[in-house]
């Protein structure tokens, strides 16, 4: 996992991740014709995330292609304080991602791809476990499926009518008290 940070022209920091770099082969008569096909993630560490991925025949164009396209991808993630407003399951083909939410200094309990998302969305607290599928790919679009799925507080209260304290995680609830 490569970790740099990004300057765009607007002055705002991104963080740039590299999930994955695989060199891929189509058949054609003549033989194999190899290209490379880059994974990246694009976070502000601010609760926005995007996925990206590119093909050249240079890793450079490649991971060029991918950055913007992350860029272009860029998402809102639903958090509360350093963490997830609650448990989610994400689904990709055979890879699975559940995401739990973690009291304050539980830390990224994460590994490879999943661990890049969230970092780079910026929560800092959480649970998780990939079920199914290694395929890495796969597994950080599942990732991103559960992310996607998240609701914030505020939204499922009034959805609900409920107070908004009720909806927290239980470790916040006991501090409102």
């Amino acid at each position: 996992m490569e970790k740099k940070e990004f300057q765009t022209t607007n002055e705002q920091q991104y963080d740039e991740r590299v999930i994955e770099i695989a060199r891929v082969a189509k058949v054609v008569k003549g033989g194999r014709r190899f290209q490379f096909r880059v994974s990246v993630v694009i976070g502000d560490n601010n609760g926005r995330v995007g996925l990206g991925v590119g093909k050249a025949n240079a890793v450079p164009d490649a991971m060029r292609k991918a950055s913007e396209r992350a860029h272009r991808n860029m998402r809102t993630v639903a958090t509360y304080n350093t963490t997830i407003t609650h448990e989610v399951l994400g689904k990709v083909a055979g890879a699975r991602v559940l995401l739990k939410p973690a009291s304050q200094g539980t830390g990224v309990i994460a590994a490879g791809g999943v661990r890049a998302v969230l970092e780079a969305a910026g929560i800092r607290d959480i649970l998780t476990k990939s079920l199914g599928s290694a395929n890495v790919l796969n597994v950080v679009k599942a990732t991103f499926d559960a992310l996607d799925q998240l609701k914030s507080p505020e939204e499922e209260a009034a959805r609900r009518g409920k107070p908004v304290k009720e909806l927290i995680p239980f470790w916040d609830r006991r501090k409102h008290a």
